[in-house]
C-alpha cells in the first residue's frame, strides 16, 4: 500500500517540477549551443532531456554549456527542425544561437527571363529556407517593389513567374529575399523595352484630381504623390487620383516613368 501511495504521489507532484523549452526553425547547416545553469538545489545541472524532432538526445546534459549537434539525426538543409528541453522547474537553459535555425536567403539564379508584356521567369537552386521573393521594378530613380512570390525552399530546382506592369520605355525589373539579417539580397536585373504608350497627367494646377491619359484615352498608371518635405500623401494604380482632400501647395508625383511637380489650388 505503501509503494502504491509514493508512485501516485510520484505522478501527481513529477510535473510540476519539470518544465520545458522548445525552439523551432529550419536546418542550415549549424548547430544549436545551450547554457545550462545548475539546478535552484545545486545539485546538477538545469536541463533534463533534450528532444529533436521526437527524438531523444543521445549525448547527456550533464554540463555548462552543451551542443545539439544535429549531423546525429537524419535531416536535410532546409528542412524542419523543433527542439524540445525538458529541465527543472527552479531554473532555466538557455538556447544560445536560436538565429542558426532561421531561414537564410541562399538562392541561386539559375536562368532568369521577361517577355516585352512583363512576364518575369526564373529558376533558382539552393534554397535553405522559404522566403518570400519581392519583385522590384525601377522607376522615378529607386527600387519600387510590385509583387510578391511565395519561396518553396530546397536544394532541388524551383520555376517562378510573375507578370510585371510596364511601363513607357525600357524597363528593368529583379527580384529581392531578406532573410533575419535584415540585409536585401538581390537577383540580377533583366530588362526589356515595352510598347506601352506614354502617359501625360493633366491639369498642371489641380483642384479635386489629377487625370492620366494615353493617345488621348483615360489610361491607368502606378503613382505616387510627395508633399514638399518628401512625405508620401498618396500612391495606387489608376487613371485618375482624388486631390480634393490634399492641403494647398506644391507637390510632387512619379508616374508610368516620369516624375513632375504641380501645384495644389
Amino acid at each position: 500500500m505503501v509503494n502504491v501511495i509514493l508512485l501516485f504521489l510520484g505522478l501527481v507532484i513529477s510535473p510540476s517540477l519539470m518544465a520545458s523549452l522548445s525552439v523551432e526553425g529550419t536546418y542550415q547547416g549549424k548547430n544549436l549551443y545551450v547554457q545550462n545553469p545548475m539546478d535552484d538545489e545545486g545539485f546538477g545541472y538545469c536541463a533534463m532531456k533534450v528532444t529533436v524532432n521526437g527524438d531523444i538526445m543521445p549525448v547527456g546534459t550533464n554540463r555548462g554549456v552543451f551542443e545539439i549537434d544535429f549531423s546525429q539525426y537524419n535531416i536535410g538543409i532546409g528542412e524542419p527542425i523543433f527542439v524540445v528541453i525538458e529541465h527543472n522547474d527552479g531554473c532555466k537553459p538557455k538556447v544560445l544561437n536560436p538565429e542558426v535555425l532561421l531561414p537564410q536567403s541562399t538562392f541561386v539564379i539559375e536562368i532568369m527571363t521577361i517577355s516585352n508584356q512583363g512576364k518575369l521567369e526564373w529558376k533558382t537552386s539552393k534554397e535553405r529556407g522559404k522566403l518570400p521573393f519581392v519583385v522590384e521594378q525601377y522607376r522615378w530613380n529607386k527600387w519600387v517593389p510590385v509583387g510578391e512570390v511565395e519561396g518553396k525552399g530546397g536544394e532541388q530546382i524551383n520555376s517562378y513567374e510573375f507578370d510585371v506592369t510596364p511601363h513607357s520605355g525600357e524597363n528593368t525589373v529583379r527580384v529581392v529575399q531578406t532573410d533575419h539579417s535584415g540585409l536585401k539580397r538581390p537577383s540580377k536585373e533583366v530588362k526589356f523595352t515595352s510598347n506601352t504608350p506614354v502617359i501625360t497627367k493633366s491639369p498642371a494646377k489641380v483642384k479635386n484630381e489629377i487625370r492620366f491619359s494615353a493617345n488621348g484615352s483615360p489610361a491607368d498608371t502606378r503613382y505616387e504623390i510627395y508633399d514638399a518635405h518628401g512625405n508620401v500623401v498618396k500612391k495606387g494604380v489608376g487613371s485618375k487620383v482624388n486631390c480634393s482632400n490634399l492641403i494647398r501647395g506644391i507637390y510632387y508625383i512619379s508616374f508610368d516613368n516620369s516624375n513632375e511637380k504641380f501645384i495644389k489650388n
